[in-house]
């Protein structure tokens, strides 16, 4: 089993991004399990999400306390938390942010885990995908995901982000191409 905690803020669509990738999983023929977890309801609040995936059923019904990857859609979130709690070693940390810093790089934080960086926010403010203060970038965070893992294809993604996303369906889709291509480990 897979199990993967996303970090984000409240109006960047963290919780959408674990519903969408959640879904292209399920077309790829996984079993998942995807859920929030809220503190203050409010734009720009820290807000996590998990997401299970397995090629089995998955009957654990507890929330993910030692993820073995982890998004962070908001790079300032790693100043005010600790988003390696309970991280697996060797597990994936994907940063939204346009190139990893020295002073990311160097971080004893870090070491032992895997790192890759996309500039989602880049990518989603060239579509027009929110607004220059609050971009939306869960699809092209989801494109970068699907790249680090390997799975699931582009093509499901896509597919999955024309059905599940409400507005502006080919700019998300684009995003999500574009991040694909984008991601850097």
């Amino acid at each position: 089993m897979q199990e993967i905690r996303f970090h984000g803020r409240g109006g960047q669509g963290t919780v959408l991004a674990s519903v969408v990738l959640a879904k292209a999983y399920f077309k790829a023929g996984y079993y998942v399990q995807t859920f929030p977890v809220f503190g203050v309801e409010r734009r720009g609040a820290p807000v996590e999400a998990y997401l299970r995936l397995d090629d089995k059923k998955i009957l654990i019904r507890s929330n993910v306390y030692h993820p073995d990857h982890v998004l962070v859609q908001d790079a300032k979130l790693l100043h005010t938390m600790d988003i390696t709690k309970g991280l697996k070693p060797g597990g994936w940390i994907l940063l939204n942010m346009p190139e990893l810093s020295p002073e990311f790089s160097a971080d004893p934080r870090f070491s032992g885990y895997r790192l890759a960086v996309v500039d989602a926010s880049g990518i989603a403010m060239t579509r027009k995908l929110g607004s220059r203060t609050q971009p939306i970038i869960n699809t092209a965070m989801c494109g970068a995901f699907a790249r680090i893992m390997e799975s699931p294809s582009l093509d499901v993604l896509e597919e999955i982000i024309m059905q599940e996303i409400p507005v502006k369906k080919k700019e998300n889709s684009e995003a999500a191409k574009a991040a694909y291509e984008a991601v850097r480990f």
